[in-house]
């Protein structure tokens, strides 16, 4: 069965090409050198080019608010429902109690929970945003998580709008408990009702996408994204050859093979992502 991670979520998939020698990390090297080439950069050089490794293409995790950033037009993004904060329903202790660990957080990404949402505009396509942080508790859904992407699909509803929503999670939040499971079918009956509202999801998974997330609202996009090498599975590798006792393939839940099933419309690289998101938003008409 799953493990459970210390970052507080349900611990489904956190191993992105570890079966690959080239692809790990060194067990905490500098994050801002590549695990697949060992070039290293300043936070200046990452960021010109998108936090991608120019060398061999690496896509570094991205926080929340330089996601957003890299998307939308300057000035256009106002923030909905900052205000939000978990509770502690169950009173939760592990190492430590579950509000410091909420505090930590916060201290640690800006963010109030693990994603951001709000109104933005994406090269003058009007449109809201949902991007999730992996970097506040491992991007683990709570009902903060839930409650934020739902009223950010009830508003592009209300337009019959677009959400563009960018995934990247290792699961349920375990301090929640079933609070934190109730936010799947919360999700999934969000997006159904923007979409039979005349509105449309679309999906970008970033690494990782996994758990309760890719078991709800990331997985149901009018149109799916996936960035490249990016892990987007329910159960990790590791966990699903132990499970089936089987060899598995080398990019098992990898964005491209997820592509090679169908299970995304694109593998986008993070350069190319802006553009094909403005393409799209046309397409869809988000612009009337």
């Amino acid at each position: 069965m799953p493990g459970v991670s210390a970052a507080g979520n349900i611990d489904v998939s956190i191993e992105h090409k570890k079966s690959d020698p080239s692809e790990r990390d060194g067990g905490g090297g500098h994050p801002n050198t590549c695990p697949r080439c060992g070039s290293h950069y300043r936070d200046d050089e990452l960021a010109e080019h998108l936090r991608v490794c120019p060398h061999c293409g690496h896509h570094f995790p991205v926080k929340a608010h330089e996601r957003v950033a890299q998307l939308a037009d300057p000035g256009t993004f106002e923030e909905e429902d900052g205000d939000l904060r978990s509770a502690d329903p169950l009173e939760f202790f592990d190492l430590k109690p579950y509000v410091e660990r909420l505090a930590e957080a916060e201290l640690g990404t800006g963010l109030g929970d693990a994603i951001l949402t709000g109104r933005t505009a994406i090269e003058g396509h009007p449109c809201r945003i949902a991007a999730m942080d992996f970097s506040f508790m491992g991007g683990s859904m709570g009902s903060v998580v839930g409650e934020r992407f739902a009223r950010a699909c009830e508003r592009a509803a209300e337009d019959a709008g677009a959400l563009i929503s960018v995934s990247a999670s290792g699961g349920a939040r375990m301090q929640e408990g079933i609070l934190a499971l109730m936010q799947l079918p919360k999700t999934v009956g969000a997006v159904g009702e923007l979409q039979d509202a005349g509105g449309v999801l679309l999906s970008v998974l970033a690494h990782p996408t996994t758990g309760g997330v890719t078991a709800s609202f990331a997985s149901l996009g009018d149109v799916t994204l996936a960035e490249p090498g990016a892990l987007t599975s329910f159960a990790g590798p590791r966990v699903v050859a132990q499970t089936t006792r089987e060899k598995l393939p080398d990019d098992f839940g990898l964005a491209e093979s997820n592509f090679r099933f169908g299970h995304v419309d694109a593998v986008v690289p993070r350069a190319e992502l802006r553009a094909t998101l403005s393409r799209l938003l046309r397409l869809f008409g988000a612009s009337r």
